[in-house]
């Protein structure tokens, strides 16, 4: 449970989360929109690029993954670092909140929108390419969680570290659009050429996505991927809570 002040502070944050059109934007119209859009160019027939899968719902798999990104490279760290430059932040702790209640309050906030256009997505999927039943619960709900923490978390450490709005957008946009590319959204790594696929490969997106595609439609359970998550998530949570005493 959290404590009074770091709940109110995590419910003031939800309010003020959907009043900003950055939010609205990248985390709920941007991954919908695109989905709709590449899903439908490359027809719903199994291919070979997509595994034998059908492409359309190679997509819907890999734009919950876009969700996540966009939440923690874009939304957490502009969020933030506006804070930081109107002096919010100082004026938290000398009303007696902890600076770590902050980067709670922003992993809360973070989770609710990913939860929030994750389903706003598959609710616009359904109808139109249709939602493949996943073929392993355990590890696709685990990437999902791991991958929450990792974005988030790295969204909180930039919030806390770049000097201001302005720099966390530049920085989250320069960070967001290659992973998004070569990571998700973008072509199948099959038709990538060898050093785009060598990026690709190194992409914390890219191991995220890879362990949601495997267990939900049924390309294996991805456990290199999930581990190497779930160890970005450990190591940018620990990270964003040191950042975040400071």
């Amino acid at each position: 449970m959290l404590s009074g002040a770091t709940g109110r502070l995590v419910r003031t944050e939800l309010t003020l989360m959907k009043r900003e059109p950055v939010t609205l934007t990248f985390v709920f119209a941007f991954p919908v929109i695109t989905m709709l859009i590449i899903g439908g160019s490359f027809g719903t027939e199994p291919d070979i690029a997509f595994d034998g899968i059908n492409p359309s719902h190679w997509y819907v798999a890999s734009y919950l993954t876009v969700v996540i990104a966009a939440t923690g490279l874009i939304m957490v760290p502009v969020h933030l670092a506006s804070y930081r430059e109107r002096g919010v932040l100082r004026r938290f702790a000398l009303a007696g909140f902890p600076r770590w209640s902050f980067a709670i309050a922003q992993f809360v906030t973070g989770s609710v929108a990913v939860a929030a256009s994750s389903l706003l997505l598959l609710a616009v999927a359904a109808p139109v390419y249709g939602i493949p039943t996943p073929t392993g619960w355990l590890p696709l709900l685990a990437a999902l969680a791991f991958g929450t923490v990792a974005f988030v978390s790295i969204g909180v450490l930039l919030g806390m570290t770049l000097p201001s709005a302005r720099a966390a957008q530049a920085v989250g946009l320069l960070l967001f659009f290659p992973s998004f590319l070569l990571g998700a959204g973008g072509p199948p790594p099959h038709v990538m050429g060898s050093t785009l696929r060598g990026i690709a490969h190194v992409l914390p997106l890219t191991w995220l996505t890879d362990a949601v595609r495997g267990p939900w439609l049924g390309l294996g359970t991805a456990s290199g991927s999930l581990a190497l998550t779930a160890v970005t998530a450990l190591a940018a949570s620990l990270a964003a809570l040191r950042r975040s005493r400071v």
